[in-house]
Parts: structure tokens; C-alpha cells; sequence
């Protein structure tokens, strides 16, 4: 991610880019010398003191976010950082409080939002009548260097977490009603995570208005590739659903954000009981690529900062799916439902 977003911040004449910061020398190395040859540093905080930027773009494995972003509020630069914003959601809106206080803006990255197709998707789900049923899974086969990185990112959450935050504030958005409950299943399937860790989970979550969702997350080299990809939802009028899943998604990043067309469904019927509409299918295989939406969310982010765009409600948001999330997998460990 944040070689996506260093290439879309060298790409636009608003950002110069006056550093990199990675924990090894050849990533920062490999990516300075493909961007012309850009100043590198080992210590974030180093870095900070020595460029003072106005802007921190953050995009390290979750554990570390929070104290990143902090460390940049405090320094008043404006912060861009990946999801999730926080390991907790207490933490998270403190990060939030922060950043208000400061009058400093604070993007966290859902790709999803600038998206589209899953812009479209959320709109015509809007369209399907109250409650909504919402399904939605990423399942990813990994190995190699990928199921390292899986592991990685399990040393401080699990994938319904980890990815779920994606998921769970598109259901909010599509919804626009309170959650109320959240429930979830978890298993360990791999000797090579922590004992207190588990690479697939199912949550549920139940809303105010009588919506309910679901998010399936399973990461290694077991999983199935047979119903990887399901993103569906239903209402009383009908149904819209993401269709044409990628081949080989789980080899290929953008597998996250890819979309081959949505498949919209309508319940009317003729006075014998007939479908009276027939399916409509939008394609949308002109999507934008991986970096190209990177490229959106950085542009979001120099408009906010240009045109002092009041984000509340994307940050309450991030905290929102992100207190959700962290709810589910409390559930799954404790095995009971939880109220939110």
C-alpha cells in the first residue's frame, strides 16, 4: 500500500514527496530509485524531525498506526493513514479528538469508498428497500511471501478485523441505521499462528432498522478458493449483486478492490406471479487499477486539505466499523454476543 500511494503522491504536481521511511533498506531503496531517487530514512521520528512535512502518509502493519499518527498530529501535519485507524476503537477516537483539536485533516484509507463500481453498489443497495440482507466474504489462498505478510498482520488482528473494517463500513454506509449487535465464530487452522489466533472468522452484525450482514475473512494455504469472492446484498424490492469475480484473485492485489460488472435483480411481478423485470447487469469492467484508486484517495485527501473539508464524518465512521469489528472478534473469543 504504501508503494501504491508514494507512486500516486509523486505523480500529482500538489505533493512533493521529501522522504520515505521503511523498516528495511532495499524496500525505501527499490522505491526511491523507481521515483527518481528520493531521500530515505530508517526512524520515522528521525525522518519527521529532519523533513518536517506537512503532510504523513502512514502505511505500516496495524499495530503501529496509532502511535504514528499521533506522533504526526502532534508535529501539526495533516495524516493520511491506512485502515484501521486504531487497535482499539478508545484509541481511535482519541486519534480523532486529536486531529479536531489540532485543526489538522485525518483520511483514513477505505478504497472501497472512492471506488466506482462499489460507489454504484452502495447506491443501487440503497435503492432495494429496508431491512437489507448484506453478504460479503474475502477469502484469500495464500502462501509464500503473502501468507509471511498474513501472518504478520495476524501478530496484532485477525482478518475479520483486519479487512472487515472494509466491509462492515460499506453495510453502514448502505444502511445509514445503528448497529445493535454483533456476533462471530472463529477458528485456528494453522500451527504457525499464535495459539490466541485465528485465521477465519465469521461475523454478524444486526442494525436498528432490521438489516442484518455478514463478513467472511479466511487467510493460508488451506483455504478454498470456491466461494472466495461474495459480495450480495437483498431487500424487499429486489437484489444487487457484484458479479465476474477475478480469476486467481488471491495472487494479485487489486483482487481486493476488483470488479467485472453488478447483477441487479427486481421482485416485481405481473399479476401472475411472473418476474416483470428482467435482470439488468452494469458492466464495470473499465474499473480504475490498484494504484489508480490509491491515486483517488490522495486526491480526496489534497482536496481536503485545500478546501478545508470538514471530515467528521469519515473519521466517526472509521471508528464506528473499526468498534464493530473489534466487537466481533471479542465475540468470537468470548463466544457470545455482543451489544454494541
Amino acid at each position: 500500500m504504501g508503494t501504491s500511494h508514494a507512486r500516486a503522491y509523486h505523480a500529482m504536481d500538489a505533493f512533493e514527496i521529501v522522504g520515505l521511511v521503511s523498516r528495511t533498506p532495499g524496500s525505501r531503496d527499490r522505491l526511491s530509485a523507481e521515483l527518481g531517487g528520493l531521500p530515505t530514512f530508517s526512524s520515522f521520528e528521525h525522518a519527521l524531525r529532519v523533513t518536517a512535512p506537512d503532510v504523513v502518509s502512514v502505511n505500516t502493519y496495524p499495530d503501529t498506526h496509532a502511535e504514528y499518527v499521533r506522533i504526526s498530529l502532534e508535529a501539526n501535519c495533516h495524516v493520511f493513514v491506512e485502515k484501521p485507524l486504531a487497535t482499539t476503537a478508545e484509541e481511535a477516537q482519541t486519534l480523532v479528538d486529536l486531529a479536531q483539536k489540532a485543526n489538522r485533516k485525518l483520511v483514513i484509507g477505505y478504497i472501497l469508498r472512492v471506488h466506482p463500481a462499489w460507489k454504484k453498489f452502495t447506491s443501487l443497495a440503497r435503492e432495494l428497500g429496508k431491512p437489507l440482507v448484506m453478504r460479503m466474504n474475502l477469502n484469500q489462498q495464500s502462501s509464500e511471501g503473502q501468507w509471511r505478510t498474513h501472518r504478520k498482520l495476524m501478530d496484532s488482528m485477525s482478518p475479520i478485523v483486519d479487512c472487515g473494517v472494509h466491509y462492515v463500513d460499506v453495510m453502514c454506509q448502505m444502511t445509514r441505521a445503528r448497529p445493535v449487535t454483533v456476533s462471530a465464530i472463529g477458528a485456528r487452522l494453522s500451527d504457525e499462528i499464535a495459539e490466541d489466533m485465528y485465521n477465519y472468522g465469521h461475523l454478524q452484525v444486526t442494525f436498528d432498522d432490521g438489516s442484518v450482514g455478514w463478513y467472511e475473512a479466511g487467510w493460508g494455504p488451506m483455504m478454498s478458493e470456491t466461494a472466495s469472492f461474495v459480495k450480495d446484498v437483498v431487500g424487499p424490492l429486489g437484489s444487487v449483486s457484484i458479479v465476474d469475480e477475478v480469476k486467481d484473485q488471491t495472487d494479485d492485489i487489486e483482487g481486493h478492490t476488483q470488479t467485472g460488472g453488478l447483477k441487479v435483480h427486481s421482485s416485481s411481478r405481473d399479476a401472475t406471479g411472473c418476474f416483470n423485470r428482467p435482470d439488468k447487469v452494469i458492466d464495470t469492467s473499465d474499473e480504475p487499477s490498484h494504484d489508480e484508486l490509491c491515486a483517488l484517495e490522495q486526491e480526496f485527501l489534497l482536496q481536503a486539505i485545500l478546501e478545508d473539508l470538514d471530515l467528521t464524518d469519515h473519521m466517526q465512521d472509521a471508528v464506528s466499523s473499526l468498534q464493530i469489528v473489534l466487537a466481533a472478534d471479542q465475540a468470537a473469543r468470548e463466544r457470545r454476543t455482543i451489544t454494541l
